[in-house]
């Protein structure tokens, strides 16, 4: 039987942004954005390995996502919202997720 991911890790998180029934919050942007943050910190091999039109792609959803966060702290719906589950997923597609 399959293990159930603990609230907040990181699978879980990345989970939650990949179901669309679940509600973004501003605590799932922040997190997805931190979670890059590190990322490029730490030099992840997925990301040096990128081409580069997709890290650029990257780098616009994070902006993107960003920005969002900036305009709108109390939580998205409709359009907004499925705008920002597409940067948030952008922004973390193929990067590796290790269990903590």
């Amino acid at each position: 039987m399959a293990a159930i991911p603990e609230p907040f890790s990181t699978q879980y998180r990345v989970n939650r942004i990949f179901n669309p029934d679940y509600p973004i919050s501003s605590e799932d942007v922040i997190w997805t954005l931190e979670f890059m943050k590190k990322k490029v910190a730490d030099e992840a091999p997925e990301l040096l390995s990128l081409p580069q039109p997709l890290l650029f792609k990257k780098f616009q959803s994070f902006a993107e996502a960003s920005l969002l966060l900036l305009k709108q702290r109390s939580g998205w719906s409709g359009v907004e919202a499925d705008r920002m589950r597409r940067c948030l997923q952008e922004v973390i597609t193929g990067l590796k997720i290790e269990s903590n």
